[in-house]
Formats: C-alpha cells, structure tokens, sequence
C-alpha cells in the first residue's frame, strides 16, 4: 500500500533541475515532523511548509500495487515529446519508495528523482538523488547528485555535511513556514541576504531560490 497527499504536473522548481518539467508525487508521513501544527515546536524539523499529512489532496489516494501508482502518476504525463520525470517527495518519500515502485516507475518511461531528508537508507535504481539534511537528525546517506540545505540551520549548517559526496552544492534560504500565500516574507529576505553572502565566501555552494513560487506555480 502506497499513500500518497498528491500528485500534480508542473516544472521543478529549485536545485539543479529546476524549469524541468515533472511529476511531483508528495508521499504522505515523515520521520521527522508529524505534519500537525500542535507538534511543530517539539518537532526535529520544525520550519516545514508543507501539508503531507492524508491522502486527500490533488490527485492523492491509495494505492495497492506500485504498478496501480506508476500507472496513476503516468497519466499526468502529457503526451508530448520529452522522457517523463517523476519526483519523489514528502513528507519523507523513502518511508514508502522501495525497488518494486521504482521499477514500476522505469517501466512506465519515467526517470526517478528523489528529496529527501537523508535519514533513511535508499533503495536500488533511483537515477537523481537530492538529500536535503534536517537539524540534528542523523544522515546515513553520504553521496547524492545533489546536496540542498535549508539555510540557515544552526544544527544544521554546511560545513557539517563537508564529507557528503555530491556533485551539485545548494543552500536554500528558510522562509517563514507559516505564512500565507503570497504576502512579503521578511525572515526569507533576510536568510537570503545570509545565504548569498555564505556562498560568496564558500563557493562550492550555490545559491538556489524557489522558483515554483516566485513564478506562482505549484
């Protein structure tokens, strides 16, 4: 049984393979944060943005058969020329992605791409790892295609992850987790101003904002 939030088509929209379009398929849970505000000051990760909690979201539900999602996700694929690409993410997508969705996904055409928070080992045949370290919690994975911290994290800061073999660098400026839609984010500006001026002074790091929503896309 997989459980999924949502699943929607649109571009990605930070990190190395952003303005790519894709599947992004949000997998209810994750290990550090229950997704309940009520739990959000005791929680490891306690800046999340994101709702993953159910499966009643665009194009969410239960699924029984990693063939029965493959085939789910494979319709919101246009047809049109380009390889799919389907982004695994959450919550914490390695609760549930295992080798038999996987292999689902790469018979339906799809490329798979990962984010996650490096705290749970990956299976076999994933082809774009992104791992995204949270607070203290600890990383077991220590190689990715892509290395992308939220930042600033005092228990998490970069230098902390020097020995995670990756081939792309990024820090993503912490916004306010709870602030609507669309208004001015002060705290992001500000951890912007911070992030910019860390990778001028580091540069194996890249700077990476959100494109999705400067653009105001999903």
């Amino acid at each position: 049984m997989y459980r999924v939030k949502e699943a929607f088509y649109t571009l990605q929209g930070e990190g190395a393979q952003a303005g790519r379009a894709a599947v992004f398929c949000r997998f209810s849970k994750c290990n550090l944060w229950t997704g309940r505000e009520k739990d959000r000051a005791s929680a490891v990760c306690n800046f999340c943005d994101t709702d993953f909690v159910g499966t009643d979201g665009q194009n969410g539900g239960r699924f029984e058969t990693a063939d029965a999602l493959a085939s789910h996700i494979r319709s919101l694929w246009p047809d049109a020329p380009g390889r799919p690409y389907v982004v695994c993410t959450g919550g914490e997508p390695l609760l549930q992605l295992d080798e038999k969705l996987i292999d689902a996904f790469h018979r339906a055409g799809f490329e798979v791409g990962v984010e996650t928070n490096g705290t749970l080992p990956a299976p076999a045949g994933i082809d774009w790892l992104c791992v995204s370290p949270k607070a203290d919690a600890p990383v077991v994975l220590r190689q990715c295609d892509e290395l992308k911290v939220v930042y600033p994290q005092p228990l998490a800061m970069p230098e902390r992850f020097a020995d995670i073999q990756a081939s792309h660098y990024f820090l993503s400026p912490m916004a306010s987790p709870t602030l609507p839609a669309g208004e001015s984010d002060p705290v992001k500006q500000s951890n912007t101003r911070k992030a910019t001026d860390y990778c001028l002074a580091h540069p194996q790091w890249r700077l990476t904002l959100q494109m999705h929503k400067i653009i105001g896309i999903d």
